[in-house]
Parts: structure tokens; C-alpha cells; sequence
């Protein structure tokens, strides 16, 4: 049995955090990730930029780092004053190098098969690897993989599902009908952006949606158009013709949203398609229905940009992110329930963890029914990240210990980099006494 001061299993944006600050800590750490690279909704999700989350944020050693390093990459940039635009692909070497200067053990491609909890304490996991070789100490023959229980002092659930507490039976605060929409997030290469930039900005005045900046002769923007009523979209008149013309469905038409991506010139990431039909994203059926519409719709607005935007004629579905973007799931009953009434009044805590004003965003899978409402700033204390069933399993990430309204502002990536420094320094605490 291999012991460490603490395992991390989820090697997203929380559990990175985590795993990094751990290492830095001088903590034995281990952080098991079922894919074959780091980053979760960066990575594997396409998840960019990192959203700004106020200028009073804590914890946030772990997101200079990686921007740090994705700048000596050639992977980041500055644009509208945030830090936090990252490139996709260049984020699994930066993450990589981050590990490894921080002394943090990484086992890739494994599966969690079991854990072993005795006096409310998690003892061991057991783990499965298919790929990379690792000592064992039992062989499961029937099962056809290698198989290793790992021991530690502490354990930190960042599968964004709370796999880990599922598995230990921990209490779940999710309630029926709580879920947000979906998304599966994709890039077009092939883009002319100075074509395109040059059209956007003449036909969107509105710069609280069309953003534009040519930062050392690499150009940046976004846009955005939703069907929703709460602007004069000036878009809505190609998305209209376009779903009259029957190239989109108004199913389609529901969410859109671009940004370019530093170190890929010619490249726009979109934040679409947004599946509103299957929002169970803890259902394999769901799962599978929205991933099926969701391509069918990626293509369509393949279509659509080479149409309708100039400088898109020969553009080309590039990469479409392997994992959907998730907004809530599970989330474990912890030792404290952080609501939307602590959330609006600022509550203050004596063990802070994240402090943010991200507004509350709760997507909707009806029109006119979103929630994006800004409040002051806001502190999570680190007992909302401990189980209340299991005495030394933390959480970090979406899956914390809050109700639906409050998780709807603190799931955001800018938060999670929080909490997963916020809970490896407790840790580093607790092993210290």
C-alpha cells in the first residue's frame, strides 16, 4: 500500500490547484486523473477564457502559476483586462510542467474501483490502470486489469460528479429538476481574423457584447447572441434569416457565444452548442442524447459561419471538446450548507476560501429564463468543502456544499482554482498538528 499525505482524484481545474499547492506545501501528493492529460473543462472541455471573478479574490497562487507558465509557452494573453485566456492544448504541457516542479506524483487514464472507509474515515481507495504500469498488490484476474489500493491522510473528491463520495455513501444535497443546460464546446480553424474583427466591430457597436483589441498584431474578440429578450442582440437578424433559410434550427439559436484563442491565430473557440432537451448529466441516456444533438449541432453552425460571417469561407470544425461542459451535479452535504442568503449578504467566515462577485448564472433550458445576477463580493469557508459524512474527504469544485442558486456563482473556474488551494492549505495544516 502506498501512503501519502493526500491523494486528489480529478485532475481538473480545482484538483490541479489542489495537487500543485499540496507539492509546493511539501506534501506527499498523488493526483489520479482518468484522462490521459490535465485541465478537465480547459482541456477536455474547451472551457475559455478562465472568467474574471473580482479583483479582492484569495487563493490564487495556483492561477498566476499557470498563467505564468502558459505565458512562457506562448499560450496566454491579457484581454479586456483578464488574465485568464488560455490555449486549450498548450494548458496540458503548462499543467504538466506545474506537477512536476511542485514534486506531484500523477497517475493518468485511472479509474477509481472502490473505497474502504472504517470510523468515518476514508482508509484506502482502490484504483484501476489499463495503461501505465504500477506495482500491485492484487490481481484481478476476472477483470482482466491491474489493480492497487492506495493509502493517505486525506482525500480531496475534484471529479466535479463527487464520485469519491458517492462511492462512500456520503449525503447529497441535489434535489429533482436541478440541473442547467449542457454544453459541448468546439473550435473552427481556418478563420480570417482580420477580415472577420473588421466586420464585427462596424456591425456590433455594442462593446458590452462584441469585444475587439489587436494586442502586439494578434487580434482578440468576442461576441455573443442568445434568444433571450434581455438585449438588442445585433445578431439576431443572421439567426433569424438563417433559421427562415432552415441552415439552423431555432433550437440552435438559443445560446452563442465566440473568443479567440491565443497562439492559434486563425482559431475561435465557441461556448455553444448549449443543449437545453437532456440536462441529467449524472444519466448515461441523457449524457449520450445531448453529446448526439450536440454535434449534429456543431455542424450546423459550421454552415452558418461560413454564410453569414465574413472571413469564415474557409473555415473548419477544428477540434470539438471530448467531455460536456457541466454546470452542477452532485453536490456532498457538507459540514456547512452555503446558501444564496449568505451569498447576497456577503457573509463573512472565519475560514475563507474563495471570495469572488461572479455573478449568480443559472442557464435555463426555457427562453427568457436565464439568472445572471451581480452581488458584491462574496466568501465560501472551507467547511463547505469538508463532508459531513466522512472526517478527512475535502471537495473542490462544482461539486461543493452549496445550494443551487449559490453553486450557480461559485462553479465558475476562477473559483475552483480557490478552493483547491484553499483546501490543500488546510490540509497542510491539519498534517502539521
Amino acid at each position: 500500500m502506498n501512503n501519502y499525505d493526500v491523494v486528489i482524484i480529478g485532475g481538473g481545474t480545482a484538483g490541479c490547484a489542489a495537487a500543485y499547492t499540496a507539492g509546493k506545501l511539501g506534501l506527499k501528493t498523488l493526483l489520479i486523473e482518468r484522462k490521459v492529460h490535465l485541465g478537465g473543462t480547459i482541456t477536455s472541455g474547451l472551457v475559455i477564457p478562465v472568467m474574471k471573478s473580482g479583483s479582492n479574490q484569495i487563493n490564487t497562487e495556483f492561477r498566476k502559476a499557470l498563467t505564468a507558465e502558459l505565458r512562457s509557452l506562448g499560450g496566454q494573453t491579457t484581454f479586456q483586462d483578464n488574465s485568464g485566456w488560455f490555449n486549450p492544448e498548450l494548458a496540458k504541457i503548462a499543467l504538466d510542467n506545474l506537477m512536476r516542479k511542485a514534486n506531484v506524483e500523477v497517475f493518468f487514464d485511472t479509474h477509481i474501483i472502490g473505497v474502504k472507509v472504517e470510523d468515518r474515515k476514508i482508509k484506502r481507495i482502490k484504483i484501476s490502470k489499463e495503461i501505465l504500469s504500477v506495482s500491485t498488490d492484487e490481481l484481478d484476474m476476472e477483470k482482466k486489469h491491474l489493480s492497487v489500493s492506495i493509502g493517505a491522510r486525506y482525500f480531496v473528491d475534484a471529479t466535479g460528479n463527487c464520485e469519491i463520495g458517492k462511492i462512500a455513501n456520503c449525503k447529497f444535497l441535489e434535489k429533482d429538476k436541478e440541473f442547467q443546460p449542457v454544453t459541448l464546446r468546439f473550435m473552427m480553424g481556418g478563420v480570417d481574423l482580420k477580415t472577420f474583427s473588421e466586420w464585427l466591430i462596424e456591425f456590433d457597436k455594442d462593446r458590452n457584447v462584441t469585444t475587439y483589441e489587436n494586442n502586439d498584431g494578434c487580434i482578440h474578440l468576442s461576441t455573443a447572441y442568445t434568444w433571450d429578450k434581455d438585449k438588442d442582440w445585433a445578431l439576431k437578424p443572421l439567426f433569424e434569416d438563417a433559421v427562415k433559410n432552415k441552415i439552423l434550427k431555432r433550437y440552435d439559436t438559443n445560446y452563442f457565444q465566440i473568443f479567440t484563442v491565443p497562439g492559434m491565430p486563425d482559431t475561435v473557440a465557441f461556448n455553444c452548442p448549449r443543449v437545453i432537451d437532456y440536462n441529467n448529466s449524472l444519466e448515461v441516456k441523457s449524457i449520450s442524447k445531448a453529446l448526439l444533438l450536440a454535434r449534429q449541432n456543431i455542424y450546423r453552425y459550421l454552415i452558418f459561419c461560413r454564410k453569414y460571417f465574413p472571413g469564415f469561407e474557409n473555415a473548419y470544425i477544428s477540434n470539438i471538446a471530448d467531455m460536456l461542459g457541466v454546470r452542477v451535479s452532485r453536490r456532498i452535504r457538507g459540514k456547512y450548507i452555503y446558501t444564496i442568503d449568505d451569498l447576497k449578504s456577503g457573509k463573512k467566515f472565519e475560514h475563507p476560501v474563495v471570495i469572488s462577485n461572479y455573478p449568480v448564472d443559472v442557464h435555463s433550458n426555457r427562453k427568457n429564463n436565464s439568472t445572471l445576477k451581480a452581488y458584491s463580493d462574496y466568501q465560501l469557508p472551507i467547511e463547505a468543502l469538508m463532508s459531513a459524512d466522512i472526517d478527512n474527504l475535502f471537495v473542490a469544485g462544482r461539486c461543493l456544499s452549496a445550494d443551487f442558486l449559490a453553486q450557480g456563482a461559485l462553479r465558475v473556474q476562477a473559483s475552483c482554482f480557490s478552493m483547491g488551494v484553499g483546501v490543500a492549505k488546510y490540509i497542510r495544516t491539519l498534517v502539521s498538528r
